[in-house]
């Protein structure tokens, strides 16, 4: 995680300004746009066109990109300010195909400890359908440990 992310101030109920969100260069690839951020609760879009498999589908790889951005954030503000967090283990079951509009991820907390942080991912199409399920698991890295 960048200087910038582990200095974005959230305000008294944890909610990270957007506004100060660190920008990463494969989130503005894939064009996700994040609506709401705090420790708790994570919720982005992503588009489909631009993002797809050859047949005209969603890639996994994208869905797994946007559930491993938003389950990073939720860990990075639920560990600042003296830790921050690296993705250990992400896994992902894609339940059905989508081939337009956008795809909505919502990452809440599975687990939050000292030294670890595991977060449910559910990514949704536009009607509300569940399209992938995924998990992620973060180390909590102290910010004065060696890199």
């Amino acid at each position: 995680m960048t200087e910038q992310a582990r200095d974005a101030t959230a305000d008294d109920g944890g909610r990270l300004d957007l506004a100060n969100l660190p920008k990463a260069p494969l989130d503005a690839t894939l064009g996700i746009e994040y609506l709401e951020a705090g420790p708790e609760r994570v919720v982005a879009r992503m588009p489909v066109e631009g993002n797809t498999q050859p047949f005209g589908l969603l890639h996994g790889g994208a869905s797994c990109v946007l559930a491993e951005s938003v389950g990073s954030v939720a860990a990075t503000l639920y560990a600042q300010p003296d830790r921050y967090a690296v993705g250990v283990d992400i896994n992902a079951t894609h339940h059905r195909g989508v081939r337009e509009g956008h795809v909505t991820a919502v990452a809440t907390p599975a687990h939050l400890g000292r030294g670890s942080a595991s977060y449910e991912i559910v990514i949704t199409d536009d009607t509300g359908r569940r399209v992938c399920t995924a998990r992620l698991t973060c180390f909590l890295v102290p910010s004065d440990a060696k890199r």
